[in-house]
């Protein structure tokens, strides 16, 4: 309800003194996961590490991509766009799969598809063949964040999830160092060029398929599909009820569904905008080689995997808010260091505290996006915000590309003539100094579930959660409530089906 949400404004930045972990806390929470949950973190792990690959492969091969389809930046950054677009319908999809039927064999088909569009990117032969290929696979990407997130975090103890958040977050950093680490030394020396890139993404995927296969499906979900089942859920059209509580949920939650998109689509600008074209950046403004660009990015994802970790480490402490916005600030003190230098060392620098402020404030997304989620749909919530946020922020390459056309800078003078050269110093920098803003401001009005303890939920749904001796905190009343609707959903709809 909105005043659920509008109360969650005022519980404050740092969490309650009884939610605060130590460090003996952490540690004891950290010896107590099991090998089957130290397992699934892992795999979730590893599939954020291939959706980065597979993502990036482009980012890294737009110059090869340039001379193979003979087209220009702003136009080769159009597959980057489809990419993003076509994610959140994969998001809907896949997340509404795992939400009925899991988070295993969902997962397993979302990488297997992942992997086969990956290896078309390899094979073909002309642009609009690429567009095609890379919207597709856009569909397949767009399902794994929410399912990796899920997968990794619901089973872990409450105490390590923060720090476990900005690990499985820097997964994505990690693909994007394997994939720059593989274009700066097998690309060069291989045939077949930057399709091996491509191809060798495909084999990551379906590598994470088969861990993910062998491992068993998460508890939590057997949990609350166990209970389902013993208050006679099996005999009630399960699609009704589904869509029955969907859109229970979008209206009770209507004003946390649309503050999670506005959250998603500024962290994917951050993202986006620093990232997806600063390969091209540096080769194209600064005049650096394509050997030293790469380089200068595996440094600038080594501050991002740095970064996000730490905070995830620190969101556990300070709250996952204020650590958002403090890892911001790091940004916005930055972007001097990131555009303005002309040698190697000070732009790499720049890179490194650029990615470690991005990356971090992004380290606590995950579990953020995973607490304020409403219990029943914690696959399909943080999964669809962030990939409706990717779908606005899709044409970020293309606005930097574009704008950077236009804004031309002088480089050095040829023949009395002055040689100008696209100026994406100037427009990254804007661009995210303005969303860096942006995200400071969404963070500091949203809610802020910290310490939420998933496994309420079973609690709630079963008619003995009343007995529980302890008083429940706001987001246990919450988990409660939306239980309730839940079982008043699948009431409904019994009725009608008798009435029929």
């Amino acid at each position: 309800m909105p005043s659920d949400y509008l109360h969650s404004l005022y519980t404050g930045f740092i969490p309650r003194r009884e939610r605060s972990v130590d460090s003996k806390t952490l540690w004891a929470a950290i010896c107590s996961i099991t090998l089957v949950q130290w397992g699934h973190f892992w795999c979730g792990w590893l599939a954020w590490i291939c959706d980065s690959f597979d993502f990036f492969s482009v980012s890294l091969s737009v110059t090869n991509l340039e001379k193979q389809f003979n087209k220009p930046p702003g136009t080769i950054t159009t597959a980057i766009t489809l990419t993003l677009l076509f994610r959140s319908l994969g998001a809907i999809i896949f997340g509404v799969l795992s939400d009925r039927y899991g988070r295993k064999w969902p997962l397993v088909a979302n990488l297997l598809i992942a992997a086969a569009f990956e290896l078309g990117s390899g094979f073909v032969q002309t642009f609009p063949q690429f567009l095609a290929v890379r919207s597709l696979f856009g569909v397949a990407m767009g399902g794994i964040w929410g399912l990796a997130s899920s997968t990794a975090l619901e089973n872990l103890p409450v105490e390590a999830r923060g720090l476990a958040s900005g690990f499985l977050q820097e997964g994505y950093a990690v693909g994007y160092l394997i994939a720059a680490v593989v274009n700066l030394t097998l690309v060069p020396e291989t045939s077949s060029g930057w399709r091996g890139l491509f191809w060798l993404g495909a084999g990551l995927s379906v590598l994470a398929a088969a861990v993910r296969a062998v491992l068993p499906e998460s508890e939590l979900f057997l949990r609350a599909k166990a209970v389902e089942r013993a208050q006679g859920h099996t005999t009630v059209n399960k699609t009704r009820v589904f869509m029955h509580e969907t859109w229970e949920m979008l209206k009770r939650h209507w004003i946390l569904c649309c503050y999670a998109v506005l959250l998603m689509t500024g962290f994917n600008f951050l993202s986006h905008g620093s990232q997806d074209l600063y390969p091209t950046y540096l080769t194209t403004t600064k005049g650096f080689s394509q050997h030293d660009a790469t380089v200068a990015t595996i440094i600038g994802n080594c501050g991002a995997i740095a970064g996000g970790t730490i905070a995830g480490w620190l969101s556990q402490y300070a709250g996952r808010r204020l650590t958002i916005i403090m890892f911001v600030v790091i940004v916005g003190a930055f972007i001097p260091l990131w555009i303005l230098p002309s040698t190697f060392g000070a732009l790499a620098a720049g890179a490194f505290c650029i990615q470690f402020g991005v990356q971090g404030a992004w380290g606590v997304i995950p579990i953020q996006l995973n607490e304020m989620s409403p219990p029943a749909f914690r696959a399909t919530f943080p999964g669809v915000a962030y990939q409706i946020g990717n779908m606005v922020s899709s044409a970020s390459a293309q606005i930097e590309a574009t704008g950077a056309a236009h804004l031309k800078k002088v480089t050095t003078i040829v023949n009395g003539e002055p040689k100008l050269v696209a100026n994406y110093a100037t427009v990254q920098g804007i661009l995210v100094g303005v969303v860096a803003a942006f995200v400071v401001l969404c963070t500091i009005v949203g809610p802020e579930n910290h310490g939420s303890r998933f496994e309420k939920y079973k609690a709630a749904f079963e008619e003995g959660a009343g007995r529980d001796e302890e008083m429940p905190d706001v987001e246990e009343v919450q988990d409660s409530a939306d239980a309730s609707s839940r079982a008043a959903s699948i009431r409904e709809v019994r009725e009608k089906d008798l009435d029929v």
